[in-house]
Formats: C-alpha cells, structure tokens, sequence
C-alpha cells in the first residue's frame, strides 16, 4: 500500500508522524516513543489532521472513550 509522509516532528523520544494513505484516503497518526519504544497509530480525520499532529497525546486521549483517560491509559489502550 502506497504511504506518503505528510510531516513528521521528535520532541524529546517522541516521535509522531503524520501518514497518509492515498489508495484508501486515509490519514493516520503513528506515536513513537523512543525510549520506551512503545508505537501507537490511530485514523485521524483530514480535518483535525494538523492538532492530532501537533497534541498526540491529547487527541489520542479524546478518542478514548474514558473522560479522565491518563497519558499511560491512552498509551496501554494503542499500544495493543
């Protein structure tokens, strides 16, 4: 499947990219942490492509279904 990398930052051992797949129009968003090398990816919709990039943790965090879902609960619910 054809990817193509639309932006891609470190801060810190993060590091978060921002994928697209063009042959199904999907956007993803792959977190790396370097450290600990736990990855999560999730599906991002094009609109809020650019926060889910910029706050990973934070738009993660929303699409868990818990309201106080903690930076370690957002981290064990995709790293799965």
């Amino acid at each position: 499947m054809n990817t193509r990398e639309l932006a891609q930052r470190i801060n810190g051992s993060v590091e978060v990219r921002l994928l697209w797949y063009p042959d199904i129009d999907r956007v993803e968003l792959a977190v790396h942490d370097l450290a600990t090398d736990v990855i999560f990816e999730l599906p991002v919709a094009p609109a809020d492509a650019i926060d889910a990039f910029y706050h990973p943790y934070a738009y993660a965090a929303r699409r868990v279904k818990r309201p106080a879902a903690t930076l370690q609960a957002v981290t064990d619910e995709f790293a799965r």
